[in-house]
């Protein structure tokens, strides 16, 4: 990864003075440690991002590998607002409430084809939720005769 703190980045974000003092660039926030690239998947928190990636995991006894998301909350600061479905580098710093150790340094952009990402979760969700109910109904039909 980049180094977060270049000068060039600081004139940039000079001109959008936030007010926030959890800002790395306005505030007296300091970053440490990882960071990580991610898509913003909710923006409902006050200052508060939701972002998630996908990783894969490796499964030895079956010589496979499976695909697991992780979903981390950040701080959202006012002069970068990012967005549902922008692509943000989120990068840790202390502890900013009892879920938020990170903070979104800087927006990639959007992702492309995210709400049909999000639309096809959701289908799969309603489709594992119905399954039950097909077999409860069978159940009942087997009692009744």
């Amino acid at each position: 990864m980049a180094n977060t703190k270049s000068s060039g980045k600081k004139e940039v974000l000079a001109s959008k003075s936030c007010g926030d003092k959890n800002c790395p660039f306005h505030g007296s926030l300091s970053l440490r440690g990882i960071s990580f690239i991610g898509t913003v998947i909710s923006t409902n928190m006050h200052k508060t991002a939701t972002v998630e990636w996908s990783r894969w995991l490796s499964i030895p006894k079956y010589e496979r590998y499976e695909k697991r998301r992780t979903k981390i909350h950040a701080h959202n600061p006012t002069c970068i607002n990012a967005e549902v479905g922008d692509m943000v580098e989120i990068k840790e710093c202390r502890p900013l409430s009892k879920t938020k150790n990170f903070v979104i340094v800087k927006k990639l952009g959007k992702e492309k084809l995210f709400k049909e990402k999000l639309e096809a979760r959701e289908e799969a969700k309603v489709k594992k939720e119905k399954e039950p109910e097909k077999k409860e109904s069978k159940k009942e039909e087997k009692g009744e005769q």
